[in-house]
């Protein structure tokens, strides 16, 4: 028996019955004859991690743009944090933690420079709007590996997908990354901001606080305790939790995510996105290889919101100050 073999077997003798085994997978768009040692759903979790986007994500805002200090989140300490929190409760319910993982590590592949602050000028700018989840699979579907895409499995790529927005996962591992991606951005974000200095410890509402716990790891622990307590053929908390949830959520968009200190250098990012999207519509010819051909196949427009919500952070800017600021003159200039 292959390694790959006895892994599946285990997945039928062990998880679950709401699990996703592995062997009962939908497939992949394009046939792949299975690995000896991996399952179909391992084989996606390390295609994410060694695909381009997903280093990219360490440069990418996730609260605060362009931190100074070395311990503020971003958008890939953010997706190591879910996948650790989803890898958690869904060992503990039994479900399919490779699934699970694969999910998680690819939800946020998608996501723009200046986190969701590039994503709403996106969303404005293009005709059809901008989406992060949606543009998450579509980077894994057709723009990594020079445009061949990563040919994940359909149920990574519902999990990619739905982790955010009106359509639910279809399966259960990814209600759990759905889930655990809030828990994560919520009590992680709190950290950098009480770091930041935008809130205190103090100011946390109380009935969170009261139901959860006063520090990051307490209200976590609650969260995740909650999710397993009550998951069973759906995935959810008990109530008390699920309202300490919101409204910690709720304090986190009034308090953090639009205050002054956070909001203040927001509009030139927006600027960014916007100038850059308006100059590559008029000089299509600077587009990359990749892009020019997208742009053939799918439009300029898609091509161009390809381009810039792959950019980080200091490639965006870099990026705009090349063409709006004039350079200096280079020492050993001669006269004619």
């Amino acid at each position: 028996m292959l390694p790959r073999e006895r892994i599946e077997q285990n997945e039928h003798l062990f998880l679950s019955a709401y699990a996703t085994r592995a062997d009962m997978s939908e497939g992949r768009a394009v046939y792949e004859k299975p690995c000896d040692f991996r399952t179909d759903f391992q084989r996606d979790r390390d295609r994410i991690i060694h695909c381009g986007s997903f280093r990219r994500l360490k440069q990418k805002t996730q609260v605060f743009l362009i931190p100074l200090g070395d311990h503020y989140r971003t958008r890939l300490t953010h997706t190591l944090e879910v996948s650790q929190i989803s890898r958690t409760v869904s060992r503990a319910l039994g479900l399919n933690e490779d699934l699970t993982e694969a999910i998680a590590l690819g939800h946020d592949l998608g996501h723009t420079p200046f986190g969701h602050d590039g994503e709403r000028k996106l969303n404005e700018l293009m005709e059809n709007g901008f989406k992060h989840n949606l543009q998450s699979r579509r980077v894994c579907e057709k723009i990594e590996k020079d445009g061949r895409g990563l040919n994940l499995t359909a149920e990574v790529l519902d999990g990619i997908s739905s982790h955010t927005g009106e359509i639910m996962p279809k399966t259960r591992e990814g209600m759990v990354v759905r889930y655990c991606d809030k828990i994560a951005y919520i009590n992680h974000d709190i950290e950098d901001a009480i770091r930041g200095g935008v809130i205190t410890e103090d100011t946390l509402p109380d009935f969170p606080v009261k139901v959860l716990g006063k520090t990051k790891s307490e209200r976590i622990s609650s969260l995740v305790r909650s999710l397993v307590m009550n998951s069973g053929e759906e995935i959810k908390m008990d109530f008390t939790t699920q309202k300490a949830h919101d409204e910690l959520r709720e304090f986190m968009f009034e308090k953090v995510y639009r205050a002054s200190k956070t909001v203040s250098e927001k509009d030139k990012a927006s600027f960014v996105i916007e100038y850059l999207f308006g100059y590559f519509l008029k000089h299509k010819d600077k587009l990359p290889r990749l892009y020019l051909e997208i742009s053939e196949r799918d439009g300029i427009e898609t091509a161009v919101s390809d381009f810039i919500s792959g950019m980080t952070d200091e490639y965006a800017i870099d990026y705009f100050t090349g063409i709006c600021v004039p350079k200096s003159w280079k020492s050993g200039y001669i006269e004619s």
